[in-house]
């Protein structure tokens, strides 16, 4: 089970780091979002276009890989809804159970279909040099290639989740609930 564990422990750091990109688009988004809000703003004061669709489709590109690049390390941390009416009060092996039924039953069933639908929409896109419809625009296939990979990254995680839940009930590691407050382990 060690094997697997140090498995884990390194999918957890590859999302940790997907993570912390992802806060650095956000902080980009948010600086691209400012300079077009501004700039839209002061385009109409002066008569000119400060701003371009670039900019603007660059913001919502960037809006969409936060949340693709990020939802591995939310699946991690337990960032995800849920609605915990029950669940907040049983025992930390009951928690495991229903996290390893839903995580063997439901997430990765779900995000292998996704991977597996998605990938062909890629594809297509990449073949066909995908661009905006928008003059001046950005392309469009590098953000449809990031989706596969977000989903895969999204896939291993629950891997990793899966055999967290696993050691746990084995009694090989301590609670993976209580790693949801600190993100596990350091990298």
């Amino acid at each position: 089970m060690k094997p697997w564990l140090r498995l884990a422990d390194i999918i957890d750091v590859c999302n940790r780091r997907l993570a912390y990109f992802a806060a650095g688009l956000t902080l980009l988004m948010v600086l691209i979002g400012a300079y077009n809000a501004v700039a839209r703003y002061l385009g109409k004061y002066l008569g000119a276009t400060l701003t371009s669709n670039a900019l603007v489709e660059a913001q919502w590109y960037l809006f969409s890989l936060v949340f693709l690049l990020a939802a591995p390390w939310a699946l991690r941390v337990g960032a995800h809804v849920q609605v915990d009416v029950l669940y907040g009060r049983l025992s930390a092996r009951k928690k495991a159970w229903i996290d390893l039924i839903g995580t063997l039953f439901l997430v990765l069933p779900f995000v292998a279909l996704s991977l597996y639908t998605c990938l062909e929409f890629a594809h297509l896109s990449i073949l066909a040099r995908e661009g905006s419809n928008d003059p001046g625009g950005l392309a469009r296939w590098p953000l449809k290639t990031a989706v596969p990979f977000a989903f895969a990254a999204l896939l291993l995680q629950g891997v990793a989740q899966a055999i967290r839940q696993v050691a746990f009930l084995r009694g090989l590691s301590g609670d993976p609930h209580e790693q949801h407050i600190t993100g596990g382990s350091q990298d």
